[in-house]
């Protein structure tokens, strides 16, 4: 390894043949298929977080049709499946910390394909609204689970980058969402045109979702529990035969997650705090500061009413929809370099500079807006430099987001906890990351009213520009560093 690294050998350098012989043998490395294997199944958790947050865009116009009221199928329902994200998250950290990982990643793909079904079947919005609920408990959960699976099983100098699949899952079920959609309404010719069965589109278009939860269900079935768990739930042969699946000292690896656990009681919400004391770790507050500036940039705003932002730059609906699929696409490829950067360039460099690229780019949509003469209806008229302007700068925000705070917020949560606190640490933080995200969503359109969307965009540049010196101050770097070490 330190041949590799210094670039000399015994015999003074090491061939190019050499190199990339070594390269392909640890790609072929069957403990590294495994572990990719292991963090893939559990990323898929991302996937359904992400469909199943995209699914409701499309068909909000059809659910107001079929229930008779647009209250209930657009602010409410929106809301009520932020609200069940925070319970889960809230929740999944401490049942997975006394029931285990997989079997708690278990109950997440039954929840996922229970609200799949019954969302599809809603006859009444009651009915939709508990659904969602449903959905939102496991939304929550797998927010939680899948980095802190991933941390788990993976190797510290692969870590980051496996960890990020979340994020890549995430986005790609995003997308997944609105191209299902799309596809369906087209097929159809409309979402709430009769499709397949005689069924309206709409419900084929949550039903969608039963094919990646059946996905998550089967292969939770076939990973192993996490063997820091079984570390700590006194299973030492199993963690054994686990991390020598995973590669590295078994042995080694087990008594540097004794130790690290050495006194540990059962765990519960008090091992958040400083201990003899009744202040919260300074860790954990860190924690819930990441999980609240990602949500407080506006990035899902871009996501759940991107299409506010892109009529008043003058598309028309249906091009309005297309530009979302382009902004979807947009986060998918801006995420694929983050999972490549993560591990070489480290977690807060990526953090500092995506700050600083929010925080430029969301400044300049809000001039752009501020510039805007008004219309007969209210709403801001841009001349077409001006709407050039803003989407790409919107679309470079994207960027910015996917490249750094989108992937490395998840990655962090996953990893810089003690043992001893980890589950009800990520528990509280992911809870954070949804309550904020319920209130940066919920306050948006009121926010317009009150500012217009330049003053609205001008307060998520300043939320971006305060996240760097937080990210200065408080976060450390844990690139190559062992969970225990952490």
């Amino acid at each position: 390894m330190n041949d590799l690294a210094g670039g000399r050998g015994a015999r003074g350098s090491l061939p190019l043949a050499d190199a990339l012989n070594a390269a392909q043998a640890a790609a072929a490395d069957p403990r590294s298929v495994y572990v990719i294997a292991l963090s893939s199944i559990a990323a898929i958790g991302g996937f359904l977080f992400g469909f199943d947050s995209g699914v409701i865009n499309g068909t909000v116009d059809a659910l107001a049709q079929a229930f008779g009221t647009r209250a209930a199928t657009t602010g409410f329902a929106v809301a009520s499946v932020l609200v069940g994200c925070a319970i889960g998250a809230f929740s999944a950290g401490t049942i997975a910390d006394r029931l285990g990982r997989r079997p708690t990643m278990l109950l997440t793909a039954v929840l996922f394909l229970v609200s799949a079904i019954t969302t599809g079947l809603a006859g009444s919005a009651g009915f939709f609204i508990a659904s969602r609920l449903v959905g939102g408990l496991a939304i929550g959960a797998a927010s939680v689970l899948a980095p802190m699976y991933i941390s788990e099983v993976a190797p510290s100098h692969v870590r980051g980058r496996l960890a990020s699949l979340q994020q890549m899952a995430i986005v790609l079920g995003l997308f997944g969402a609105f191209l299902s959609n799309d596809i369906i309404a087209r097929l159809a010719g409309g979402s709430s045109a009769t499709l397949w069965l005689g069924m309206p589109a709409w419900r084929w278009m949550f039903w969608m979702e039963a094919f990646p939860s059946l996905a998550f269900l089967i292969g939770v079935l076939l990973i192993p529990e996490s063997p820091r768990f079984l570390v700590a739930s006194g299973r030492r042969n199993d963690a054994l035969r686990v991390f020598s699946h995973i590669g590295g000292d078994a042995e080694k690896q087990v008594v540097q997650v004794e130790q690290s656990m050495l006194g540990d009681q059962r765990r519960r919400l008090s091992d958040l705090l400083v201990q003899g004391t009744r202040r919260i770790a300074p860790v954990v507050l860190v924690g819930m500061g990441l999980a609240a500036f990602q949500q407080l940039v506006g990035i899902n705003i871009i996501f759940y009413y991107g299409e506010v932002l892109w009529k008043a730059a003058g598309a028309t609906e249906q091009w309005a929809l297309r530009i979302n699929l382009l902004t979807g696409l947009v986060n998918i490829l801006a995420t694929i370099p983050a999972i490549m950067l993560v591990d070489r360039a480290g977690r807060k460099p990526l953090l500092l500079v995506g700050s600083a690229g929010m925080a430029v780019t969301l400044g300049i949509v809000a001039v752009v807006f501020a510039q805007a003469s008004v219309g007969p209806s209210g709403k801001p008229l841009l001349t077409h430099a001006a709407a050039v302007t803003g989407l790409v700068a919107a679309n470079v925000y994207v960027i910015a987001f996917a490249l750094s705070w989108g992937p490395v917020m998840w990655v962090l949560l996953g990893e810089m906890f003690p043992n001893r606190m980890r589950g009800a640490a990520l528990a509280v933080s992911g809870a954070t990351n949804w309550i904020v995200n319920f209130a940066v969503t919920v306050s948006f359109l009121p926010l317009v009213g009150l500012a217009g969307l330049a003053g609205t965009y001008a307060i998520y540049a300043v939320a971006a520009a305060i996240s760097l010196p937080f990210v200065w101050v408080a976060v450390r770097e844990t690139r190559g560093k062992t969970l225990e070490q952490m």
